[in-house]
């Protein structure tokens, strides 16, 4: 399976489909990530609040799969925000992943009631030059917020990994992301439940095609430019 990748705005790239980690804990982590890399998938995504890093870096080494040949996401919540916190956050992520460095680390939401996104988005700036992570976005980040980044910081998020699906389109979140060349990652693409791919549209789409209504959603997703971060355990599925 060959996955499509996006070229980010500080020059990486990002494969399009991702596995979400987020239901999944260190024991059951790591079985699920041997087998979506043993199917092609290349991006994994995780975060300190998951609980499951530990899990994730032992799946990753027990597929066998060289680290370089893999796009790791990882977030850092509130605990770490502000006065420099992210910084021995990153330094956590990293130890229990068992690696020298992510590939996109992420601010896991604004929590602007407490006004310390700026200051840890220039700690992020500081970790990007380290080396520790090599791109730097954030997630759940409305465009209000991303505005004010861009007036009051120097580099700009090579992502921005908000809900979405065809039920949740967020189309001035895209459009925002768009015109500034940030990439929007969809979590939950898929929905949540079954409503989404139970929907009878999509299985008319699907029974054109020959697909299943998931593969539509995340076809959807890839062509308009998004990266999807589908979640399961199931090995048919993934």
């Amino acid at each position: 399976m060959i996955i499509p990748t996006l070229r980010l705005n500080d020059g990486h790239t990002m494969p399009q489909i991702g596995l979400g980690t987020a239901s999944l804990n260190d024991d059951t982590v790591a079985p699920v990530i041997v087998t979506a890399i043993e199917a092609g998938y290349r991006h994994i995504d995780t975060a300190y609040r998951y609980g499951n890093q530990v899990g994730v870096g032992k799946g990753v080494r027990a597929s066998g799969i060289a680290r370089e040949e893999l796009f790791i996401t990882s977030k850092l919540d509130g605990e770490f925000q502000g006065n420099d916190r992210a910084l021995a956050g990153l330094d956590e992520c990293l130890r229990q992943l068992d690696m020298d460095y992510v590939d996109l680390l992420l601010i896991h939401w604004p929590l602007p009631q407490r006004n310390e996104y700026i200051s840890t988005w220039q700690t992020f700036e500081q970790l990007l030059a380290t080396g520790k992570t090599r791109s730097i976005g954030v997630s759940n980040f409305k465009p209000a917020h991303l505005e004010r980044l861009a007036a009051e910081t120097t580099i700009r998020p090579v992502a921005n990994q908000i809900q979405l699906s065809p039920y949740i389109t967020r189309p001035d979140h895209v459009t925002y992301d768009r015109a500034h060349n940030i990439v929007t990652v969809s979590w939950s693409p898929l929905g949540q439940g079954k409503g989404l791919l139970d929907d009878q549209t999509l299985a008319t789409i699907a029974a054109h095609y020959g697909k299943t209504p998931a593969q539509i959603v995340l076809r959807w997703n890839v062509e308009l430019g998004l990266v999807a971060i589908p979640r399961s355990s199931n090995p048919a599925r993934l």
